[in-house]
């Protein structure tokens, strides 16, 4: 895992200068595009572990959590933390059902574009949409592929996402938000194009949990 701390997106890819890291010459538009559809076009499942760190503009760490994940394209995904606390996000492709069992509280929200624009979702998704909806820019960083997306519609949860690649394999996801606060995630033990029991994506809310439906 990398040292948290220290990287960041910037408005291409990370800050190299910052590192003093050299990056090969970038590759823009179409033709990044092409290459992240090339990447994700095969990813039909995709499971691993996950480490999360939320770090504010300075780099302090804020948050830190991990757990489990699963998708399936398209739509489903099932997202566990399992420390420090216990939550369960879970879409169909139909809703997406956010479970707080210390709260006995699930919240259910339609899946809608501002919904399947959040990290995990858009990897469930088309890549058709994906690349429609986002500049795709990309660069090599010790080897890996850095592909970073910038929206090109105002109305989304991140200024920029950036998903790494170590060969075949999705290893990292950044994404910062308009007030320059980080989300970081690594996956590790990952697995592509297995068995998943479909199973996973339904979500039965426990009895006497509260529900609390969210319109957009």
């Amino acid at each position: 895992m990398r040292d948290t701390q220290a990287r960041r997106p910037s408005s291409l890819a990370f800050a190299a200068s910052a590192l003093g890291l050299t990056f090969g010459a970038p590759v823009w538009a179409d033709d990044a595009a092409e290459r992240l559809t090339e990447r994700l076009d095969p990813l039909e499942n995709y499971q691993a572990a996950f480490e999360q760190q939320i770090l504010d503009s300075s780099g302090e760490r804020l948050q830190s959590a991990r757990g489990e994940m699963w998708l399936s394209r398209p739509g489903l995904l099932r997202w566990e933390v399992e420390a420090p606390y216990s939550q369960t996000v879970v879409s169909d492709g139909d809703d997406v059902y956010l479970y707080d069992p210390d709260l006995e509280q699930v919240t259910v929200q339609a899946m809608d574009e501002r919904v399947t624009h959040t990290p995990a979702l858009l990897l469930s998704g088309s890549v058709d949409e994906l690349t429609d909806s986002y500049e795709v820019f990309y660069e090599q960083d010790g080897g890996e592929d850095v592909f970073t997306l910038v929206p090109i519609s105002v109305d989304t949860l991140f200024e920029e996402l950036s998903m790494v690649f170590d060969e075949d394999s999705l290893t990292e996801l950044w994404m910062m938000d308009s007030t320059g606060q980080r989300t970081a995630i690594t996956f590790s033990n990952i697995t592509s194009n297995s068995n998943i029991d479909q199973s996973m994506f339904d979500f039965e809310i426990p009895e006497g949990t509260d529900v609390i439906r969210e319109e957009m």
